[in-house]
């Protein structure tokens, strides 16, 4: 079995970016970019067809894991999902070390 090399990001799909950016960017990180991604592509690896999301990435001056914030543009968002409790569906908590 292969050994994890490195862990790139964390990344948590919002519904505004910019309010969520503003949160982050208060506690000490700064923006590395900010883009929109579509295509073939991100439709495959997200298994939603003819999305289109913004997405800004963050990091902490002293280095270490990003972190990748997203909003979908289309498909509209749909708030209140029944399932949005199920713990099927990944990442409930964030720690942060800070003074």
């Amino acid at each position: 079995m292969s050994q994890v090399r490195r862990f790139d990001h964390v990344g948590i799909t919002v519904a505004d970016l910019d309010k969520v950016m503003a949160f982050f960017v208060g506690l000490g990180f700064e923006v590395e970019g900010r883009a929109f991604l579509e295509g073939e592509f991100v439709d495959t690896v997200i298994g939603i067809p003819k999305s289109r999301s913004e997405v800004v990435t963050l990091f902490l001056p002293d280095g270490g894991t990003r972190l990748e914030l997203s909003s979908f543009v289309r498909p509209d968002d749909q708030p209140g999902s029944p399932n949005a409790m199920s713990t099927e569906l990944g990442l409930r908590n964030i720690c942060f070390v800070v003074d």
